[in-house]
């Protein structure tokens, strides 16, 4: 029996009271097939990751880099289906007792029916919805659907986003911001961090009370580094590289690297 997971925002709280931050870990659903990435995903939560992030494979990925798009390309060939998240969700929350957020493009979303999306991820023990490619004003179904359901709806902020756009992104989201950074480019590291820290105090000053970074975090230096001004961090290439490259013994020993780096000593 799929009990309900604890919610997103009370496992960031958690983790902050017991002195870390929080490591929210990405992989794609049917990489390198649906059976491997639900242990994959089981592996993540046993090594560390206090929040799951599984991602929708999708024929026209905008911003997934290449080792995430190969990933997906992989599982398509393979014979992915979108029924095949909410298989992954129950057998994952199965097994686990955390947030398990699914990353998704909105097309598929909108051809499988926003209600009937919803109903089935409440149904399968899922926690919310990521949503990199549509803004609050162009998402009153899904803003209306999840409050009908509870999930937590995860929208984007970037360095570039206007004043405005922060604080209606800010009002619209619940679970977390997901705040978009670049880390980890050689020469670049200090400058990008300066972004971030610096896009996460306007997020903070527009009201949002629960922020992660994303995109280019690699490492538990890096994990460290963005947890002393973010809630979160968000891992996702490292973590699909190192299953790509060496299974699910390599994936739980990075994923256990990095979560070394959550303390916020």
């Amino acid at each position: 029996m799929i009990t309900t997971a604890p919610t997103v925002a009370s496992i960031i709280a958690a983790r902050k009271a017991a002195g870390h931050g929080t490591f929210v870990a990405y992989l794609p659903v049917g990489f390198p097939d649906l059976a491997t990435s639900i242990d994959a995903a089981v592996a993540l939560a046993e090594n560390g990751a206090d929040i799951l992030e599984l991602g929708v494979p999708y024929s026209d990925p905008v911003m997934d880099g290449l080792v995430i798009q190969q990933a997906t390309q992989h599982a398509l060939a393979q014979g992915f289906r979108l029924r095949d998240v909410f298989t992954a969700v129950e057998a994952i929350r199965a097994r686990v007792d955390i947030p398990v957020l699914v990353m998704t493009y909105w097309n598929p979303v909108m051809q499988y029916g926003v209600d009937r999306f919803a109903d089935a991820l409440v149904s399968a023990g899922g926690s919310g919805l990521i949503t990199p490619d549509i803004t609050p004003d162009s998402a009153a179904d899904w803003i209306a659907t999840s409050d009908r359901t509870g999930l937590d709806r995860v929208f984007l902020a970037a360095p570039t986003s206007t004043d405005a756009r922060l604080a209606q992104t800010v009002q619209a989201t619940r679970g977390f911001v997901y705040a978009v950074s670049t880390m980890g480019i050689t020469g670049l590291r200090i400058d990008v961090d300066a972004a971030a820290r610096t896009l996460v105090s306007r997020l903070e000053k527009a009201g949002s009370e629960i922020n992660c970074v994303g995109i280019g975090i690699s490492n538990a230096d890096q994990v460290h580094q963005v947890l002393q001004y973010a809630d979160g961090a968000i891992v996702g290439t490292a973590l699909v590289k190192a299953l790509a490259d060496g299974g699910i013994d390599k994936l739980a020993q990075t994923a256990a690297a990095l979560a070394s780096g959550t303390s916020l000593d």
